[in-house]
């Protein structure tokens, strides 16, 4: 299996579903602020309640709305999706340059997802697509650029980046049925 070949319809649907799951959260955001008695689409119950998730400071990490994060990152995701698809090539520097920014994402996407989980003790629909997108997106950025040779490693290594990509999908699945079930011990268990 080559990731090369599936890695830009990969990145033009998980930029497109991000992008549009962090549009969706600053206009319910927004309208949050102009109306405090604002009840979001998103907000079905107590445990999925995006309203609850939206008003506490971890939905302003760095001091402003969140959302603004993934506007910025998955519209790159999308843009260089849509430049692979049309045939653009991009040198070691600028797959680098990808790998700093999906691991930037999976990284808070984790803290978020603790933070949701057991601090907050609420989830957003909306979050979780976002979630569910930056996996498989730090996934196979990850894949493709020990495959290709962008992100080096000591050969002791290599070994080990040979078993990831042969279980490739084993392994994303894995990671989300971990998810599920955290989710699930955490509200309803």
């Amino acid at each position: 299996m080559t990731i090369g070949r599936f890695l830009p319809a990969l990145l033009v649907m998980t930029g497109s579903l991000g992008l549009l799951s962090a549009l969706a959260l600053m206009i319910e955001r927004l309208r949050l602020l102009q109306d405090s008695t604002y009840v979001p689409i998103c907000s079905l119950n107590a445990v999925f309640s995006c309203g609850s998730v939206m008003t506490t400071p971890q939905a302003s990490a760095f001091g402003f709305p969140n959302p603004l994060i993934g506007i910025a990152g998955f519209s790159v995701v999308l843009t260089v999706g849509m430049a692979l698809l049309a045939g653009a090539q991009f040198l070691r520097w600028y797959w680098i340059g990808l790998q700093i920014g999906v691991t930037f994402a999976i990284g808070f996407v984790h803290w978020l997802m603790v933070q949701s989980i057991f601090r907050i003790e609420a989830l957003c629909l909306y979050c979780m697509v976002v979630w569910l997108v930056t996996a498989p997106l730090f996934w196979y950025v990850t894949l493709y650029n020990l495959h290709q040779g962008s992100a080096r490693l000591p050969r002791w290594m290599q070994a080990g980046s040979a078993v990831m990509i042969r279980n490739h999908s084993a392994l994303l699945s894995l990671w989300v049925l971990i998810v599920a079930v955290v989710i699930l011990q955490a509200f309803w268990l």
